[in-house]
């Protein structure tokens, strides 16, 4: 139990010295013009295509974010954020690619992976929300419980963080993503090389009427984006939590 115990206050500990290394979020980064139309609440940068489908044109600063489906969105969503000047994490989700991320314009240098965050994910997510943009937590199952999703929340607010949390369970957050691989281009019977992913997306969010469409992953301009596309969508179902969080 003693070494367990160390070994956690040791990791926290080195999150807390990388966060103390991270410029000022913002820094270098450039300013908008305020926009003279209906005011959104501040957002982080999404793929332009996943723009429209959003409340705020983004992910709300200090808020809570639940995705289910696709990681190459997710990938997307981190390229957006890290290319844009902003700093994000990813806890607990070893398999993401970051190769792909990287194609659609990431800055890895700017992105931090806690693949293996030990017994209380969320505990590293909350000390990573201290210096970050961004923080995509995995939660591998676990059905968090309210007192814990509240904290959290709290803490994203606090910090004028974005938390992501998906594959799991979690109450109360500000808004929804869902995204269902529809289809492939580029295949043909038995051959061809892959070139094209579609995925049907729904957002739902707490003051903001359900919105969905189609998005393309594809090679574009020397590299990979996403684009709209036009693809009929079909229902999209949640995963159900397999497990408890204490």
């Amino acid at each position: 139990m003693g070494s367990a115990a160390e070994a956690k206050r040791a990791q926290l500990a080195e999150l807390r010295r990388r966060m103390a290394a991270v410029p000022a979020r913002g820094a270098g980064s450039e300013t908008r013009a305020p926009v003279a139309e209906e005011p959104r609440r501040e957002a982080l940068p999404v793929p332009k295509a996943l723009e429209n489908l959003l409340p705020d044109g983004g992910l709300a600063k200090g808020s809570v974010v639940v995705y289910n489906g696709a990681g190459s969105l997710i990938a997307g969503l981190l390229a957006a954020v890290t290319s844009a000047g902003g700093h994000a994490a990813v806890v607990g989700m070893p398999r993401l690619g970051l190769l792909a991320a990287a194609e659609m314009g990431a800055r890895l240098d700017r992105l931090a992976v806690v693949s293996d965050p030990g017994p209380d994910p969320l505990e590293v997510a909350s000390v990573l929300l201290d210096g970050l943009d961004l923080v995509v937590l995995g939660l591998n199952g676990l059905a968090v419980p309210m007192s814990r999703t509240r904290v959290l929340a709290a803490r994203a607010r606090g910090k004028n963080s974005t938390l992501m949390v998906t594959n799991g369970s979690w109450s109360g957050s500000a808004l929804h993503i869902d995204t269902r691989v529809a289809g492939y281009g580029g295949l043909g019977r038995g051959c061809g090389r892959l070139r094209t992913v579609r995925l049907d997306v729904s957002v739902r969010g707490r003051a903001a009427q359900p919105r969905s469409g189609h998005l393309a992953l594809s090679p574009a301009n020397g590299r990979v984006e996403w684009v709209s596309t036009t693809e009929a969508a079909q229902p999209i179902a949640t995963p159900e939590p397999l497990r408890v969080a204490r």
